[in-house]
This record gives C-alpha cells, sequence and structure tokens, in this order.
C-alpha cells in the first residue's frame, strides 16, 4: 500500500525502549504508517487501519514473538 506521510505526525510508541526497539506510528486518512524512529529516512510501512488493529492485537498477544 502506498501512502504520503511526508506531512504526518508521527510519534513514538510509549513501550519502545530508547536504546533498542523504537517504534513510531502516524495516522492519515485510511493509513497508519509504522516505522523505525532511528532510520525515518529508511521508510515505512502503510497499512489499512483494519490491518494495524490485527497486528496490534497479535503484538499484545504476544503471537509475533520470535
Amino acid at each position: 500500500m502506498s501512502a504520503d506521510l511526508s506531512r504526518a505526525i508521527w510519534r513514538k510508541s510509549s513501550r519502545s525502549n530508547a536504546e533498542r526497539e523504537c517504534v513510531e506510528v502516524a495516522r492519515v486518512p485510511a493509513v497508519v504508517g509504522i516505522r523505525d524512529s532511528k532510520a525515518p529516512a529508511a521508510g515505512h510501512l502503510a497499512l489499512p487501519p483494519a490491518a494495524f488493529a490485527t497486528l496490534l492485537a497479535q503484538v499484545k498477544t504476544g503471537g509475533l514473538d520470535l
């Protein structure tokens, strides 16, 4: 999914660890963006809100733990 997030307001997850895992999210109409706050120029993922909600639920329940 392609989305213009150049003017999005990114916010860091309250669960991010400043030394290791830093995740930021941004919401624009019809899209939720996800990126690494330590490398914002590296790009982002853009998901429809329903897909983001599914991803978030899986993360919260440990369904994606390695």
